[in-house]
């Protein structure tokens, strides 16, 4: 299909800088097959929702993956900026670097936040071990595993996406703000930002309704902020990132659904783990790998009844993942309501809560 009919005009007010407060009175647009869209919070959500459903959440962390630091060649240095987007092994990540152009294989890096002028707090060194046809540098740190998390940990900050961090710097209250409530397994390089509207007053509702949580993990890459370069969702290459389901959580959704209930996604991360998970008949398995499924109208969805996501980039391959599950036509007028009735739209905007289109 052609990138440019997933465009819209998207107003730059829309975009949010800051979560509402508290996160579940948040917006949600909800979308059924047919009919008017209803405009609600998410606390609503637990109205939609039946005794015996599944709410499958991503419980990814995001890592201190945006590092500043120096190139230093002999008495020479240069600022330089880095966003990690890729673990390769203990000691290695693939990154997006500023300047990238001006760095060479075996440049010394070293990262750290600068005080009083001269020391940097939290040092942390790395050499450029090799670079990317598409401009994406590999660094060797000089620690590994769990040294060099820690080390990150301490030198870096969180990594807001591009259409944020360009408005304002990361601060101390994005720490809490762009992490979830499920949050515990650290490796992401971006938030599962459906998962940030979500409390423990309404985890505890929709409990005392009779819906179970289940979580899944899947490492959100730097990937999803990439713009599209091709002109057909053909010619298009998917990031991967890791996912995983395992074999108590896979059962525990059979059965739910067995006995009727429906697997309601939050975020399109989620979905893309069940969706890698899935078998032909729509039974989940047991998963642990990476995963390149790029889904786009067409697509016969397997593991997913119901969907709960933020409102997206326009030509992105998430507008794509929400067009396939709604319908494009269904999507883009959902979109020009939520554009018209005043929704924020991208990782701290408001939600939606997806039904799939009629067969």
């Amino acid at each position: 299909m052609r990138v440019d009919l997933f465009d819209f005009d998207l107003p730059q007010d829309r975009i949010a800088l800051r979560p509402v407060e508290p996160r579940d009175h948040a917006r949600m647009l909800v979308v059924p097959p047919s009919g008017a869209f209803e405009d609600r919070i998410v606390r609503d959500l637990v109205s939609y929702l039946r005794p015996g459903d599944a709410l499958v959440v991503n419980d990814t962390r995001v890592i201190h993956a945006r590092l500043s630091g120096k190139r230093i060649r002999g008495e020479l240095s240069a600022g330089v900026e880095a966003t990690l987007i890729e673990r390769l092994d203990a000691s290695r990540w693939r990154a997006l670097m500023r300047p990238a152009k001006k760095l060479a294989v075996g440049d010394l890096i070293r990262f750290g936040r600068e005080s009083d002028g001269a020391c940097l707090l939290g040092q942390l060194d790395a050499h450029v071990d090799a670079r990317g046809e598409e401009g994406e540098i590999t660094l060797r740190f000089d620690l590994s595993g769990a040294a060099l998390d820690e080390a990150i940990e301490a030198a870096g900050e969180m990594p807001l996406p591009p259409y944020i961090a360009g408005k304002r710097p990361a601060d101390a209250k994005d720490e809490t703000d762009y992490q979830t409530v499920f949050a515990r397994e650290a490796g992401a390089v971006a938030a599962p930002t459906a998962g940030l509207h979500f409390t423990p007053e309404l985890l505890a509702e929709l409990q005392a309704k009779g819906v179970t949580l289940r979580r899944v993990t899947l490492h959100v890459g730097a990937g999803t902020f990439l713009p599209m370069k091709a002109e057909d969702t053909e010619a298009h290459k998917m990031h991967e990132e890791f996912a995983r389901i395992d074999a108590a959580t896979a059962e525990a959704l059979n059965e739910a659904r067995a006995r009727g209930g429906r697997i309601v996604a939050v975020g399109t991360t989620a979905l893309r783990t069940l969706e890698s998970a899935a078998q032909p008949d729509g039974r989940l398995a047991p998963y642990a790998a990476r995963t390149n499924i790029f889904i786009t109208p067409g697509y016969k969805f397997r593991a997913t009844d119901m969907l709960v996501t933020n409102f997206h980039l326009p030509k992105s391959t998430l507008f794509m993942l929400v067009s396939a599950f709604c319908g494009l036509e269904r999507m883009k007028a959902a979109y020009a309501h939520a554009i018209t009735s005043g929704y924020r739209f991208y990782s701290y905007g408001d939600a939606s809560l997806l039904y799939p289109a009629e067969p």
